[in-house]
């Protein structure tokens, strides 16, 4: 199944109003609650975007679980998942079928895991994290569609999730 800007599960559709995107419901959740996790919060707020904030000071696990449940149940379009390195949330976070997390260090990357992978949690770690790059990185992420000459692509992929669950009994 596509998800994308155009495509949200659920209706949800963005708005670009100035060349930024605005009216995104987004699902964030961070491990530990720092001044940069308060202020990506407060950026896409000020962006426009609806954010709901699940499992803030949770275990990572929990974290990546119930962030990429939001997100693949259709209840927010994309989601934002942070941890110390980023590494276990992202994990914890693919672990939920439809999920797709990348993490990303810069805005770069952002767009990168948007246009070619259609990622749709954006994994973040603290330790190197600062808010301006941050706000970048949410910025590049929300703005930047899925390349179609790449959708083929992340089909293999979702339908390698799909014969692994079956091959799991799942």
């Amino acid at each position: 199944m596509r998800r994308s800007a155009s495509g949200a599960p659920g209706g949800l559709r963005p708005r670009v109003l100035g060349g930024s995107v605005t009216g995104v419901r987004i699902v964030f959740g961070s491990d530990e609650q720092t001044e940069v996790t308060d202020g990506a919060s407060a950026h896409l707020r000020s962006q426009g975007h609806e954010v709901l904030e699940v499992a803030v000071g949770e275990p990572w696990p929990e974290v990546g679980r119930q962030v990429g449940m939001a997100v693949a149940s259709g209840r927010a379009e994309r989601g934002v998942v942070c941890c110390w390195t980023g590494t276990g949330v992202s994990i914890a976070a693919n672990k939920v079928p439809g999920v797709r997390a990348a993490l990303c260090t810069d805005a770069v990357t952002a767009v990168g895991a948007r246009r070619y992978n259609d990622a749709n949690v954006l994994a973040v770690g603290l330790r190197l994290t600062s808010a301006p790059v941050l706000a970048e990185m949410l910025d590049a992420f929300l703005a930047t569609e899925v390349d179609d000459t790449e959708v083929a692509l992340v089909d293999m992929v979702e339908a390698g999730d799909a014969m692994a669950a079956l091959r799991a009994g799942r």
